[in-house]
């Protein structure tokens, strides 16, 4: 993959996040900050370059993108936290407040005919089924309307962190699902089974909330 486009638009966009969480919800200090920043700029374009280019159809991009970033943070760290308070860290990087608006637009079109078709579209796609860093998923819309799962047998986040030897973190990224489905305003996340937990797919449940 190459580094220009989402990649360096990322990392534009999120580094000064993650920097300033290494200090605010790491404790590192100021210094071990900059110089684990720098060290992770690196590191994340050195995975950039080993993932395949994304079909122009396959949503999943901006996923295994994140995923390479906070990656790159964390085998930048000259000592990593336990998976609890890098879920922490994660999420308070991530959500800043340009994403918190893009979320907020996000849950305005949830279960608008648009995004029941969108995910539809995904789950016909079966991206991973050519790319094992991206995802395959099945729709599977609740009986009494009042929502839908999408259901995934496949997960490029698992592939990528397990490579890297981070498989204990791959929990850590899963978590900001809820943070999103909150910041959306229009769901309630429902998670029961996990592929990183050992499970046979990973659930993520999006039920309407009550007006």
């Amino acid at each position: 993959m190459k580094y220009i486009g989402m990649p360096a638009g990322m990392w534009l966009l999120f580094a000064g996040s993650f920097r300033r969480q290494l200090s605010e919800t790491l404790h590192f200090t100021s210094q071990q900050a900059e110089e684990i920043s720098h060290q992770a700029k690196k590191r994340y374009r050195q995975i950039i370059a080993g993932l395949p280019e994304f079909e122009r159809k396959d949503r999943f991009k901006m996923n295994i993108v994140s995923c390479a970033m906070l990656s790159g943070f964390i085998l930048a760290m000259p000592q990593r936290p336990d998976t609890d308070l890098m879920a922490d860290y994660y999420c308070r990087a991530m959500m800043i407040p340009v994403a918190r608006r893009f979320f907020r637009l996000m849950g305005r079109q949830k279960f608008t005919a648009r995004d029941l078709s969108s995910m539809k579209k995904t789950a016909a796609f079966k991206a991973a089924d050519r790319n094992p860093y991206s995802w395959n998923m099945d729709y599977l819309p609740y009986e009494d309307g009042s929502g839908y799962e999408a259901r995934f047998y496949h997960c490029g986040i698992c592939t990528l962190m397990n490579e890297l030897g981070l498989q204990e973190y791959i929990s850590a990224m899963c978590k900001l699902d809820y943070a999103m489905s909150e910041a959306g305003g229009s769901s309630i996340f429902i998670r029961n089974c996990t592929l990183a937990g050992g499970g046979p797919y990973c659930d993520c449940g999006y039920k309407k909330k009550c007006e």
